[in-house]
């Protein structure tokens, strides 16, 4: 019994990486991707969980992969997905992130 909480342990914390490259169906410029982001974490709350975890998360996904570990570490999120797209609260709400708000896309056009 001791080794199955163990093991679920250590399954529930899980070391943060960084998403695996994407594309956006269509070529997006870097202040389309900020829009995108900043209507998503606008409206994250209004998917249900707690603000505060929403808050974390976002600072996390804003972050450097060893911040963003301390971040969600420090925030009491359990981690499902290592790139950090699907995550719990320990109430067990579930946070869903899009890859947009983790990483860019490999076909962002740089706004010169």
């Amino acid at each position: 019994m001791w080794n199955l909480c163990l093991l679920f342990i250590a399954e529930a914390v899980k070391k943060i990486t960084k998403p695996k490259p994407w594309k956006h169906p269509e070529p997006i410029t870097t202040e389309q991707l900020k829009r995108m982001r900043d209507e998503f974490w606008d409206t994250a709350p209004h998917y249900g969980g707690r603000k505060e975890i929403w808050d974390a998360l976002q600072a996390a996904a804003e972050a450097e992969l060893s911040l963003a570990q301390a971040i969600v570490d420090s925030a009491g999120v359990i981690v499902q997905k290592a790139d950090l797209t699907v995550c719990y609260d320990e109430r067990g709400a579930k946070y869903e992130l899009p890859k947009y708000v983790l990483s860019v896309p490999t076909n962002l056009i740089r706004d010169s």
